[in-house]
């Protein structure tokens, strides 16, 4: 048994690239020797923020956010200039200052009779996760990851970490997916900077994109909460309430008792009927995970 739990624990290894040419930097440590890294993120100033996007070999995107960064006063309005290098990036964002933001919710503790599912030791992880799923040596859940358990409506709380991938673009660039139920996907994506679509961070793919997009930089912990009502049917198999969601995304509400109305594409488990497991996809990227507990409402 031991020789299996150390096995799996160094399957995951820390910087791993996540197709051939785009290479995913997964711990920060590592990311802090690329000089692109140290100027992507965000920048806050008086009344206005600003968001940086790395796109590789000393290029970047600048994006602009009136009243502030997003969930610090952002009115919704964006200005974009891109494609240019740091020495423009530091003439954009002028005297604002580097910041890094840290979700409200990071860190939060099980509460009383809670399912503690993944803590970083191996205890938890054999009890709760499918035997194929991994954990790095340094105790983050890898993606790809499958409860056994099952669950109707419950409140979930879940850390996550995102990869920097300056060359990767859209659904390349650091994607997964935790599908609620096996069957409700709400996407993991590097879409710091950009519209926040259903297809991006925060969004429930083909429902709904989130009310603010909340994502950090990557290698950023990030937060989600969710507290899920399940779908409810009637005696003859008819559903008669649509399984409702309220997500936040690092403390801020991006949907609100939002109905869904069926399963998203690429889930494991379509019966609405049944409980479902918590599902961390695979999409080819190294999305780590941490910190995960669920509370069952039923």
């Amino acid at each position: 048994m031991v020789i299996v739990a150390l096995s799996l624990l160094v399957v995951c290894l820390p910087v791993q690239a996540a197709e051939k040419k785009f290479r995913a930097w997964t711990d920060p440590a590592d990311a802090a020797h690329n000089p692109d890294f140290k100027v992507q993120g965000e920048y806050k100033g008086d009344g206005v923020g600003y968001q940086v996007i790395a796109l590789h070999k000393g290029r970047f995107t600048v994006v602009k956010c009136e009243g502030g960064l997003p969930g610090d006063g952002f009115n919704g309005k964006k200005q974009e200039t891109a494609d240019i290098d740091a020495a423009k990036v530091r003439e954009i964002v002028g005297s604002a200052k580097h910041v890094v933001r840290e979700s409200p919710t990071l860190g939060a503790k099980a509460p009383e009779g809670a399912m503690v599912l993944f803590d970083g030791t191996f205890a938890p992880f054999q009890a709760h996760w499918r035997d194929d799923n991994r954990m790095t040596a340094g105790g983050l859940l890898c993606e790809g990851a499958l409860t056994k358990d099952t669950f109707g409506s419950f409140t979930l709380h879940l850390e996550f970490r995102l990869p920097y991938m300056p060359e990767a673009r859209g659904q390349a660039r650091g994607n997964s997916g935790l599908y609620m139920q096996g069957r409700y996907e709400l996407q993991m994506l590097d879409s710091f900077g950009l519209a926040g679509m259903d297809n991006e961070c925060g969004g429930i793919y083909k429902i709904s994109r989130p009310a603010v997009n909340m994502c950090y930089p990557p290698l950023s912990w990030q937060t989600y909460d969710i507290d899920l009502t399940a779908a409810k049917f009637d005696s003859s198999g008819k559903k008669i309430a649509d399984t409702v969601v309220t997500i936040r995304h690092n403390g801020v509400v991006i949907h609100d008792h939002l109905a869904l109305p069926g399963p998203t594409p690429g889930g494991v488990n379509n019966n609405e009927q049944a409980p479902g497991p918590i599902f961390l996809q695979n999409h080819g990227n190294p999305v780590r995970y941490r910190n995960i507990w669920i509370t069952k409402k039923d």
